[in-house]
């Protein structure tokens, strides 16, 4: 049996006299047919429900019950519409109690439920408030289109939320689109709140990463008082609003070309209260009209943000140059030579030379000049050797826009997060600054 609006279904339950339950329960128990995720109930006329696992109990244990376990007992089945869960019930994790739940809705459907259903229940997931968003290699077994839309309800249930979505692969349409399908719920709105930021987003149409929650700190720490910044991949503001709010940064210029995460950044620059210290300019950055006018450029776009690396050389301020703030995956397999994820290889003319880059690897406070090969034990050398191709290549960059020699330094090679086996998602703090003349 099923509730009203398919949140869970009914459970099957064995009565008898108070008198009789130790011994009904013992009986159960031996032939694993008591259900221990339920409490046994006191019914209004004071009798016991016991619970059971299945959808009913074969007249043969019934008979059994009655004639030998406890003589002249009553012993009758009922449904328990609101079944309680007991104590171990309580105390198992959402993914078990989701197994359960499901499991036991899927038999009172008739379906029979197998190793390849219970293999096929997510084991993980994001929580957006009320939402919960689910990974994309869970239920993809034929059998689950059968059970929709009633199947979300239930899922919805047993995890606490009241609107479910599922999500694909991130789209390769340029603009970071997730793929995500609304299941149940009417809209994809959701609110986040990271260092006292709000967010608003539709998960449908926006990406959010929890992992990037460190880095917006990093950021939030910046010394930006007074300073004009470019965002070059500002999405919906992730690291706009933390250098607007905590950093202190005097405006922004935020750059995105998704329509639906622009819609979100102008509501969260809004809500946040900083609207009037940041410009959005919605289109291909590759395009923008700005320059000279930056003192810090974010470049937070992974796998790489090599694309952008001209026009951020492009904004920098000629005079006094600035930070940039370069994302990157670096692939760092044992044994394997460096491979750059979304960036042209690294020819011999743009290996570093040791007078252009000094280096402050911020994870340990060690400190090195390119000539001398020491790294701290907490970077890797493929991230160390991006690092420096980064700080050549964009040396070039600002030499080529603004027509004299720029000297680069790698301030910090910060790690965000594992993005995939063997592929880091690091940060490079890179400070750009001209060159003095020379006569």
């Amino acid at each position: 049996m099923e509730r009203e609006g398919g949140k869970s279904a009914a459970v099957v339950a064995v009565v008898t006299e108070s008198r009789f339950t130790q011994r009904y329960r013992e009986y159960l128990q031996k032939l694993k047919l008591l259900d221990r995720q339920h409490r046994v109930v006191k019914m209004p006329d004071g009798t016991v429900a016991l619970p059971l696992l299945g959808e009913t109990l074969p007249e043969q244990h019934l008979q059994e019950l009655r004639n030998r376990v406890a003589p002249g007992s009553t012993c009758m089945l009922t449904h328990l519409l609101d079944p309680v869960p007991s104590k171990k019930a309580q105390g198992c994790s959402p993914a078990q109690k989701l197994r359960l739940e499901v499991s036991r809705w899927v038999e009172n459907r008739g379906v029979t439920w197998s190793a390849e259903l219970e293999t096929d229940l997510p084991r993980s997931w994001q929580r957006h408030g009320n939402l919960l968003l689910l990974s994309e290699d869970c239920f993809q077994a034929k059998q689950w289109k059968t059970l929709e839309p009633e199947l979300w309800e239930t899922v919805a249930s047993a995890l606490g939320v009241q609107r479910l979505a599922k999500r694909g692969r991130v789209s390769p349409d340029g603009t970071r689109s997730p793929v995500v399908t609304l299941l149940l719920g009417d809209h994809g709105w959701v609110q986040h709140v990271d260092n006292g930021i709000r967010y608003e987003f539709d998960v449908t149409k926006c990406m959010f990463s929890f992992g990037n929650i460190t880095e917006k700190l990093r950021v939030a720490s910046q010394p930006c008082a007074g300073e004009v910044l470019v965002d070059l991949y500002a999405g919906i503001g992730y690291f706009t609003l933390p250098f607007l709010i905590h950093a202190g940064a005097a405006f922004v210029h935020a750059c995105e070309w998704n329509p639906h995460a622009v819609a979100a950044l102008r509501n969260n620059l809004e809500i946040n209260r900083v609207a009037d210290r940041c410009q959005i300019h919605f289109g291909d950055n590759r395009k923008l009209k700005l320059s000279n006018i930056a003192d810090r450029v974010n470049l937070g776009l992974i796998p790489s943000s090599e694309e952008g690396w001209p026009i951020a050389c492009q904004v920098l301020r000629q005079d006094s140059g600035g930070i940039l703030h370069i994302h990157h995956n670096v692939e760092s397999f044992p044994g394997k030579n460096l491979q750059l994820l979304g960036s042209s290889k690294m020819d011999k003319e743009h290996r570093p030379f040791p007078q252009q880059i000094t280096s402050n690897l911020c994870k340990s406070g060690a400190t090195r000049d390119s000539s001398r090969k020491m790294l701290s034990p907490a970077i890797k050398s493929e991230w160390q050797k991006w690092a420096e191709y980064a700080a050549t290549r964009i040396a070039t960059f600002l030499q080529e826009v603004h027509g004299k020699q720029w000297k680069t330094q790698i301030l910090c090679i910060q790690p965000v997060k594992s993005y995939a086996p063997h592929v880091d998602h690091i940060v490079l703090d890179l400070e750009c600054r001209p060159c003095p003349l020379v006569g």
